[in-house]
């Protein structure tokens, strides 16, 4: 596994008791994920492979929650084929579950059925493919108890994909949720538990949401594809899988002045070694610091 980063860590949150699982490697062009950034500037943070991938992580959060479990986004699955794999790089394969998010969750004490509900932020297949399952030619919900819940505007988006957008929108990975009528929408921004609010962060694509956790003691926020790694906090270094650069740009701004004024704790989805930092600005821009460095900012 290329992805350096434990299984489970533990956050520093009073009010539950809050985990960032690794659910596996993904590869992805560079260039693409970096947008009009220069690979020169770029790589100095994240080194490209000899076909330009960067590693990436896909960490998923898991809230012991008084409704019960409650899961943030889960991960690739197991459903795609060898070539599939070649292409991404994909290593997620579990040890003592069918993926390393089960293999997390099992670390924890918790089975899929215990899950009580998962909060999609989006539904490209690295952030919904583990929803669903496939087992003997058959594709079927993962936490087979739980509700997901995602922005309606998404669905509807990921419903009628185009040759920009096909290739990240996969049905098997949310049709089967529909289908068992366990997929609820929320249009906009909804605390949809005590202390857990879904927040619309558009741009990456149009109905994207995020997550705020207000756990009195911290404020922890999972920003999913908005800064996808530490080394995208930076307002101009913008993904080219964007569907609307311009809005992210905007979206980041708010979010990011917001972040630095209270200080949240974000975690970050897609870095394979940084799994959570706070925001400061140096005078010339916004940028995460995380380990000593977070101590003492």
């Amino acid at each position: 596994m290329s992805v350096a980063w434990p299984l489970v860590e533990a956050l520093p949150v009073a009010r539950w008791k809050v985990h960032a699982i690794q659910a596996g490697g993904i590869k992805l062009d560079g260039g693409a994920m970096f947008g009009i950034v220069p690979k020169p500037l770029w790589e100095r943070r994240i080194s490209a492979d000899e076909r330009n991938r960067i590693q990436l992580g896909m960490r998923c959060l898991i809230i012991e929650h008084e409704v019960g479990p409650v899961l943030v986004d889960t991960g690739l699955g197991n459903k795609e084929d060898a070539k599939f794999h070649d292409i991404y790089g994909v290593e997620n394969g579990g040890r003592g579950g069918r993926t390393r998010l089960e293999d997390g969750l099992l670390e924890l004490g918790l089975r899929p059925e215990d899950v009580a509900l998962v909060i999609l932020t989006h539904l490209h297949f690295d952030h919904a493919g583990g929803s669903t399952y496939r087992e003997g030619g058959v594709v079927r919900p993962t936490f087979p108890r739980a509700r997901y819940v995602v922005q309606r505007g998404e669905f509807e988006f990921a419903s009628r994909p185009n040759e920009r957008t096909a290739a990240s929108y996969l049905p098997h990975n949310f049709q089967p949720l529909v289908d068992a009528g366990m997929l609820q929408f929320v249009d906009g921004d909804v605390e949809i538990a005590p202390g857990v609010t879904l927040v619309r962060t558009p741009g990456h694509t149009p109905w994207h949401q995020s997550v705020l956790l207000d756990a009195g003691n911290e404020r922890v926020f999972f920003p999913a594809d908005l800064f996808p790694t530490a080394a995208h906090v930076p307002l101009p270094w913008i993904m080219g899988y964007d569907v609307e650069p311009l809005v992210t740009l905007e979206t980041k701004r708010r979010i990011l002045h917001q972040a630095k004024a209270e200080n949240w704790l974000v975690v970050f989805e897609h870095d394979s070694r940084v799994s959570s930092g706070r925001i400061v600005h140096d005078g010339k821009g916004f940028l995460a610091v995380h380990g000593e460095r977070e101590k003492s900012a």
